[in-house]
């Protein structure tokens, strides 16, 4: 089937639109014309930096209280002695500013490697504390910081 249709339209001036953009802007400024493009993508370096690892509060409440142990000292059979020193409790307790739960398993973390190294016997912090040398009670809280971070607690 064939049909054919008669229109009545009159035919459109292909320039009418250009005139017409000539009269709004007479002196128009040239589009600016891409660089031409070379023939391979140049690549980028891109520096690499270490992935970001986030101190967990675990691991910054015993790294803040063994300084905080350096700065005013260790005890023994005292929570807080006279000249500010404190023992292992006192000076997680200064580094935690509350019981909250970054303090408890922090020293339940410090309790257990105190048990790890010193036997099973141990169980408080205080009596471990009381019971061994300046040496031996910093080396369990370093070991302590060392866990802490391995499970980025």
């Amino acid at each position: 089937m064939n049909t054919r249709t008669e229109t009545d339209f009159t035919p459109v001036d292909q320039d009418l639109y250009a005139k017409a953009f000539q009269l709004l802007d007479p002196d128009p400024t040239p589009e600016p014309t891409a660089p031409a493009a070379s023939a391979a993508p140049v690549p980028v370096p891109r520096p690499t930096a270490p992935p970001v690892r986030l101190t967990g509060p675990v691991e910054e409440t015993l790294t803040d209280a063994l300084a905080f142990l350096d700065t005013h000292g260790w005890a023994r059979h005292a929570l807080v002695h006279p000249e500010g020193a404190r023992c292992s409790i006192g000076a997680l307790r200064a580094a935690a500013g509350a019981r909250n739960a970054a303090y408890c398993d922090a020293g339940n973390l410090l309790l257990d490697e105190a048990r790890r190294q010193h036997g099973k016997k141990w169980e408080t912090i205080p009596s471990w504390n009381d019971s061994h040398t300046g040496t031996q009670v910093r080396s369990v809280w370093e070991a302590a910081i060392r866990r802490a971070h391995h499970m980025n607690i």
